[in-house]
């Protein structure tokens, strides 16, 4: 049984059912097949508008058919072969926010197959998994939308997919209501969620 990180091969190739057997301290994605350790615990203005987020979307999807989950939470991205087998899937993410509207996706494991919506809160130490690597993953498995909350400049850059390429959309700011293309009447002022 694997319990602490340093028995895995660094540059070892990992599915999601070995994934399912480790019992590490530790909290890491798996990037097709590669582990990617998780920044440190976020700091507390992370976590404020985490919940922020959280609340307003909670709110806003009340009533209907989708669904919203909050880190912790599994989201297994399938490959061009879109096999679901544990054994053949390599990239386990667990993105701070998603939405998810096709119930099928969703199973007592989390996930499975593309949210609609993810959101990841920038902090130190992510920036460039989340601008770069989970760019490409999300784009590449059909994520409809993505939006990366920049906490320090206090804005949002969002992006939509369309043709299979991620269009980015105008960056909204602190003083803005943050719309979505995928749910129109989707409203969130970004003073109430950037509050210090």
């Amino acid at each position: 049984m694997i319990t602490e990180i340093e028995q895995l091969e660094e540059n070892g190739i990992y599915s999601y059912a070995d994934y399912l057997t480790w019992r590490l301290k530790e909290r890491l994605e798996l990037i097709k097949g590669k582990i990617m350790k998780m920044s440190p615990a976020p700091g507390t203005y992370h976590q404020r508008v985490s919940l922020r987020l959280t609340n307003a979307l909670s709110s806003q999807f009340e009533e209907n058919a989708c669904e919203l989950f909050v880190a912790p939470f599994d989201v297994r991205l399938l490959d061009k072969r879109k096999t679901d087998s544990d054994n053949d899937i390599y990239t386990v993410v667990q993105p701070d926010l998603c939405i998810i509207c096709d119930p099928a996706k969703i199973d007592e494991k989390g996930c499975i197959g593309a949210p609609d919506l993810i959101i990841e809160l920038l902090s130190p130490g992510n920036s460039n998994k989340e601008m770069r690597i989970k760019f490409d993953l999300y784009e590449e498995a059909g994520v409809k939308e993505y939006w990366m909350v920049n906490l320090n400049e206090k804005c949002v850059f969002r992006y939509s997919l369309i043709e299979d390429r991620f269009v980015g959309l105008q960056p909204v700011i602190e003083t803005d209501i943050l719309t979505s293309p995928l749910f129109p009447d989707l409203k969130l002022d970004l003073k109430n969620i950037f509050v210090s």
